[in-house]
């Protein structure tokens, strides 16, 4: 069988990592072409030795060039900068590109991807939320295509196979809650860092962790399913289900509702995506049916966790309101992780945000990334 082969950028996250578990357990099917971490050559070291790609791209320069250093005897190219992570996304030798970069880092690269003619497997959302309205031409222009990683956006993929698009009442979109589910709104104000990073189901990146906290998370789901799925905002709804064993559901127009269910355990969702079109004999994900007897849904409270509404809000305008609430979101984040500011600060720089800085309803590349550059520089004026 021909091996598939592939790229995978940010190769040292959380992603990254259970793509490389997944690789492993399958190595007569995939052939790593290049690898691209931010900053971490340690493991970016280890993975080459594991893969032996042809290229290397480290998006922090003086780090590139330690590694570089390590490798010189080897026969790798090493790259350095945002940019040089662009070009090895269209690169010629791979059918597959994984995006797992986190943040809006991320988008240059998977519009590159896409423009290309490559299968995308997507785990970066800040892509699509951030430059929804480009990628639908793109996708149709160049031919590529979108295979979300995102556990909730696999599980509506898988569900969406039992029916047609016309029938589609509503895609229902599960949240674990996160680790304040149950804590007092009124001691809010005593949330750190510390029990924002520890999440009750999974294990994952500290920005993405804190973003479950918040809500923020579900809130870009809600943003990348309106693209991804080509379907409006009032035809999404999020439940919190803390048992995480529901991934998210589609209802159809006669009622019937289609889920899927497995363990919480990335590597199924990702062998989905770099397998598809096919499925294979996997542990990853697997699940006991008589140990499901708890399983619990329940409206989230907004008024506990309002950076869920005002994703709803960023939605329904459009434009570049989705890529000014995740701007504001990943600076508050950032500032909140630094106890910058507070947990409940997050919520309040996106709304600041989506208030303040003028939405362009039908943007191109460079309003969408005006608009990003606008929301930084408004939360950093905003925080003082």
């Amino acid at each position: 069988m021909k091996k598939k082969k592939l790229i995978i950028l940010g190769s040292t996250g959380s992603i990254g990592q259970s793509t490389v578990k997944v690789l492993l357990r399958h190595p007569d099917r995939f052939e790593v072409k290049g690898l691209a971490a931010y900053a971490n050559i340690d493991r970016l070291e280890e993975q080459y030795r594991l893969f032996r790609p042809d290229q290397l791209c480290v998006i922090d320069p003086v780090r590139g060039e330690e590694l570089a250093t390590r490798l010189k005897s080897e026969p790798v190219e090493v790259l350095f900068g945002e940019e040089e992570a662009i070009k090895l996304a269209e690169s010629s030798s791979a059918e597959l590109i994984v995006n797992a970069i986190v943040g809006a880092a991320g988008l240059k690269a998977s519009l590159a991807a896409i423009k290309s003619g490559k299968s995308l497997a997507l785990a970066n959302k800040e892509s699509l939320v951030t430059g929804g309205p480009l990628f639908a031409p793109l996708v149709k222009r160049y031919g590529g295509k979108i295979l979300p990683i995102d556990s909730e956006h696999s599980a509506i993929w898988q569900a969406l196979y039992c029916g047609k698009a016309e029938e589609i009442r509503r895609i229902i979109i599960t949240a674990s809650g996160g680790p304040f589910r149950e804590f007092p709104q009124d001691r809010f104000h005593e949330i750190t860092p510390e029990m924002a990073l520890d999440h009750p189901t999974w294990k994952m990146g500290p920005k993405i962790t804190v973003d479950s906290a918040t809500l923020a998370n579900k809130g870009l789901e809600v943003m990348e399913a309106v693209s991804l799925f080509d379907i409006t905002i009032d035809q999404v709804s999020v439940v919190v289900h803390p048992q995480s064993i529901v991934h998210s559901m589609v209802e159809y127009v006669d009622s019937s509702i289609i889920a899927q269910m497995s363990s919480p355990d990335m590597c199924l969702p990702i062998s989905y995506a770099l397998f598809w079109p096919d499925r294979v004999e996997s542990e990853f994900g697997q699940l006991d049916p008589t140990s499901m007897s708890n399983l619990t849904f329940e409206p989230p409270n907004l008024d506990k966790f309002p950076a869920l509404s005002h994703a709803f809000e960023a939605a329904r305008a459009g434009g570049t309101a989705p890529a000014i609430f995740n701007a504001a979101n990943e600076e508050a984040v950032s500032m909140f992780l630094k106890k910058g500011i507070t947990f409940t600060d997050i919520a309040d720089v996106i709304k600041n945000g989506l208030d303040s800085i003028e939405i362009v309803s039908q943007p191109d590349l460079n309003d969408i990334l005006e608009a990003d550059q606008a929301a930084r520089d408004l939360v950093l004026q905003h925080v003082g």
